[in-house]
């Protein structure tokens, strides 16, 4: 089993405004062998009563991945942009079997 190639949009802080505020960034990282699977009718039930949020998809994310995969941030694949709902679930890695061991949940990203 492999995962497809995903592009995760992490958070950095580039620089200040004159009022000494943060000003970020979005760079683009490219995180290999994610599997993507459309969400259970539970997931979906699950999330939408928490958050107020549909979750479309599921994403398993690949052991030793050290990147910010939190609330709000986007991710794109299959030609669309989602946003990460809630923070990842994680198991220990070495009990895990396979080569995944975090889970987020993605839902359709509205830039209008």
């Amino acid at each position: 089993m492999r995962g497809i190639t995903v592009t995760l949009y992490t958070k950095e802080r580039v620089d200040y405004d004159p009022l000494n505020n943060p000003i970020y960034d979005y760079p683009p990282v490219e995180v290999s062998n994610v599997l993507v699977a459309p969400a259970s009718e539970t997931e979906i039930l699950e999330t939408f009563n928490l958050t107020g949020r549909k979750a479309i998809y599921t994403l398993a994310i690949p052991k030793g991945d050290t990147h910010e995969w939190t609330s709000g941030s986007k991710v794109s694949f299959f030609g669309q942009e989602w946003r990460i709902i809630g923070y990842p679930t994680e198991g220990i890695e070495s009990l895990i079997p396979l080569s995944w061991n975090k889970k987020v949940r993605v839902e359709a990203y509205d830039q209008g």
